[in-house]
């Protein structure tokens, strides 16, 4: 029986989307005979005014190498809690059954969800009204359960240490304190392996909580044994210990969850007043999102494409593919957003981090 295959990006964008869309639709085409409508602007496009179109092999043809998706993404667009205007006031209201409908009328058999935990989320939700769902993980971050990587981060992370690699030869050049602020929630990957990649000096990430005058002395450390400069890389996530993460804009109906962002200027005010040195701070922000994937995130994204048509042909709804040493398996969804997959700071990247020298911020 010839079937019809939804896919959307939800969530953050990220090098390697393009090659799960394309891992998909030629899978289903080649593989399986089936047609493929692609959704735009994640959950957005399932709802009143969204746009839907089916997808042929010319239109993935040439996006493998491409940054972004082809599809648009969104990170607002929940439709379990949807923020309406009403009289000045904004409420939010439950259109699921909206997109269920939508779903229904556009004949679509099965709905890929290429996402991170929020995305996912709704996918189990989705899926608990009858909508038959496969996932596929998606965050640089890295922080979902129950897959070794998610596609995106290998990318991310090349991004990073490549800025590291840069920072190094002009803080050295002035000797300066040079703080780089990237990206990780709650969980200090990028921060953790860019760091160990790219020679820092200081790693702070949200796991383990940090103390100022610490870091302050490892600097002032570096300096007397010679070294003149130093690199700290910063997760935005990261906190000091006993206080809060820094917090740029508070969850409202335009941004769901709060915004992240200033630790490495706290970071270097708190230096600057206890150093006799000049710091600087880079934000390396949305760089870390964008870009051509790696080759791994093209082999990744294309392999979890091609695996979330199988599953769909076995009929295992509920599941989302992942990577298992060098194997693509599959997990519930439900297991795999069950709580984030954060580093130990007990672990032995954070041990090998400091028999390196690296300060970890206690």
């Amino acid at each position: 029986m010839k079937k019809r295959i939804g896919v959307l990006t939800g969530g953050g964008d990220c090098p390697g989307l393009n090659a799960v869309i394309r891992g998909v639709v030629k899978a289903a085409i080649f593989q399986y005979g089936w047609e493929v409508v692609g959704i735009e602007d994640g959950f957005d496009g399932l709802m009143a005014g969204g746009r839907c179109r089916q997808l042929s092999i010319d239109d993935v043809r040439g996006i493998l190498p491409r940054g972004g998706t082809i599809l648009g993404t969104s990170n607002r667009g929940n439709p379990f809690s949807r923020p309406v205007k009403r009289g000045g006031m904004v409420e939010y209201v439950d259109s699921s059954d909206e997109v269920v409908e939508r779903i229904k009328c556009l004949g679509i058999d099965a709905l890929v969800v290429i996402g991170g935990e929020g995305s996912l989320t709704i996918a189990v939700d989705l899926m608990k009204k009858g909508v038959p769902v496969v996932g596929v993980p998606k965050t640089i971050d890295n922080d979902l359960m129950e897959t070794d990587v998610t596609f995106g981060y290998n990318t991310a992370l090349e991004t990073a240490t490549d800025a590291l690699d840069k920072l190094h030869s002009t803080a050295e050049s002035h000797h300066r304190v040079m703080i780089m602020e990237v990206m990780g929630r709650y969980a200090g990957w990028i921060a953790l392996e860019s760091g160990i990649a790219g020679g820092a000096d200081v790693i702070l990430i949200p796991e383990i909580p940090f103390d100022i005058q610490k870091i302050c002395q490892a600097v002032e450390k570096r300096r007397n044994n010679g070294s003149r400069f130093s690199i700290i890389v910063a997760a935005e996530g990261a906190f000091p210990a006993g206080g809060m993460r820094v917090v740029k804009a508070n969850a409202d109906a335009t941004h769901m969850v709060e915004r992240l962002g200033g630790v490495g200027e706290l970071v270097a005010k708190e230096l600057t007043g206890n150093l006799d040195m000049d710091v600087r701070v880079m934000v390396l922000g949305h760089l870390q999102r964008g870009g051509s994937p790696s080759t791994f995130d093209r082999c990744l994204g294309s392999r979890f494409g091609v695996k979330a048509m199988e599953l769909v042909d076995r009929e295992e709804f509920g599941s989302m593919v992942c990577l298992k040493g060098r194997e693509i398996g599959k997990v519930p969804i439900e297991k795999a957003i069950k709580q984030l997959k954060v580093v130990d700071p007990a672990g032995e990247m954070v041990k090998s981090a400091e028999s390196l020298g690296i300060m970890l911020g206690r």
